[in-house]
């Protein structure tokens, strides 16, 4: 299953949670997992996972973060630093997820 990229918005509210990036990257894994779940899947069945962000000095909050609520082991990943990201999120997940994992 692809899931197109998920920007930290809560799904209650329709706002942008950006008051840190732990936080935007905990919500953005929230809606992926909110996601995989309607599918009949779970983080665990992520196979990889591509984080964009807008600032290089947020990658080590996001890893804490993603490191913190991603199940071992982890999944393939790639970080890609972008000029823009939709709403003026900090940060977006896509990931792919395969059932048999």
């Amino acid at each position: 299953m692809f899931v197109s990229g998920q920007i930290p918005l809560d799904p209650a509210t329709g706002e942008l949670v950006s008051q840190s990036v732990e936080a935007a990257t905990r919500q953005s894994l929230r809606n992926v997992e909110r996601i995989l779940q309607a599918a009949e899947l779970s983080l665990e069945h992520i196979v990889k996972a591509t984080v964009f962000l807008i600032d290089s000095g947020d990658y080590g909050g996001m890893d804490q973060t993603y490191r913190e609520i991603m199940p071992e082991p982890f999944p393939a990943r790639e970080a890609v630093f972008v000029a823009g990201l939709p709403k003026g999120a900090r940060v977006e997940i896509s990931v792919i997820a395969h059932r048999n994992r």
